[in-house]
């Protein structure tokens, strides 16, 4: 491979290679990617175990002759007027050691200039109707500038898989519909939510709390399993030896939603207060709103400010007759 850009920060410490220009890293790939054992990982950088997670499911899936790729990407079409794009943190020497333990070969880290030469593209991928609810009709656009950048760096990446977390429940939903409608070649894998000892969901942006405002934040974690279990009691069931990650059956989309709002309401009462954005139970597949007699998995999702910091959470339920 081509001398390194990055050097250890310590001997002996888990080393990647990284490229910031297109070329770099196309001749990387063209010389070490394995057909059928290639994987991404895209994120916005300021990784976290969450991310490290994505990197772990990506490096168990191609082995450890695989080579797995990590993009480091603040994407400026993701962010609408008023958010937190010159905030957002950007921490790529500590990304990469991250990266590194957790079994990357390459992280790709362009600047803006190398992603849109000469500027924001004339031409984007829209997200459609299925990206106009919940997030999208909180975020005008914003779908439509995830969509658009990543399907540049599955164009640039050339995987066999790409993994992103469940967390962004909406965003997995739309890439998988892109790859499906728009036929690229690739695999697109979903790994679970990685929470804090709290429940609070692992997020870029909880650094941003101050120690009132994550109390207050960990109403949204709250919410969700209050919603889950009453769903679940209200089948019958009770909640022991149930984890997250299992698709617990549920029999009423009506206690689910209710149980959730009684604890965001009373975080709305908290100083400093939960602003919430919205509650959901969706329809994974399109995000259409679940109603009554329904059948199938669900999700559900919420969205809030806490002081000036927007969070998301979701959890997956399956409703209805038992799987």
């Amino acid at each position: 491979m081509s001398p390194k850009l990055w050097t250890k920060a310590l001997p002996g410490e888990p080393d990647v290679e990284l490229f910031r220009h297109r070329s770099e890293l196309d001749a990387a790939l063209a010389h070490f990617a394995v057909p059928g054992r290639t994987a991404v990982v895209m994120t916005m950088g300021a990784l976290h175990d969450g991310h490290a997670s994505l990197i772990r499911a990506a490096r168990a899936r191609v082995g450890a002759k695989g080579l797995v790729t990590v993009t480091v990407f603040v994407n400026p079409l993701q962010f609408g007027a008023g958010e937190d794009l010159d905030r957002y943190p950007r921490t790529l020497d500590a990304d990469l050691k991250v990266a590194a333990e957790a079994g990357a070969d390459i992280v790709f880290a362009p600047a803006a200039e190398e992603m849109y030469p000469g500027g924001e593209p004339h031409i984007r991928i829209t997200a459609g109707s299925m990206g106009e609810r919940y997030e999208g009709a909180s975020r005008p656009g914003h779908f439509d500038g995830m969509l658009t950048v990543v399907a540049k760096l599955l164009q640039l990446t050339r995987p066999d898989a790409a993994f992103f977390g469940e967390k962004d429940a909406q965003q997995l939903a739309l890439v998988r519909r892109m790859a499906r409608d728009l036929d690229f070649p690739v695999e697109i894998v979903g790994v679970p939510t990685v929470r804090e000892g709290d429940g609070l969901a692992l997020s870029s942006r909880n650094r941003y709390l101050s120690a009132q405002e994550r109390d207050t934040a960990l109403a949204l974690s709250r919410a969700l399993f209050a919603g889950r279990y009453a769903g679940l009691l209200a089948a019958g069931e009770g909640p022991a030896g149930a984890e997250e990650h299992e698709l617990i059956r549920v029999a009423s989309p009506a206690a689910v939603r209710s149980a959730a709002r009684v604890v965001l309401d009373e975080a709305a009462r908290l100083e400093p207060p939960l602003v919430l954005d919205y509650l959901g139970l969706a329809d994974p597949a399109d995000f259409t709103e679940v109603s009554d007699g329904y059948i199938g998995e669900a999700v559900l999702a919420v969205a809030a400010k806490v002081g000036a910091t927007r969070l998301i959470d979701n959890i997956r339920l399956w409703i209805g007759a038992a799987r």
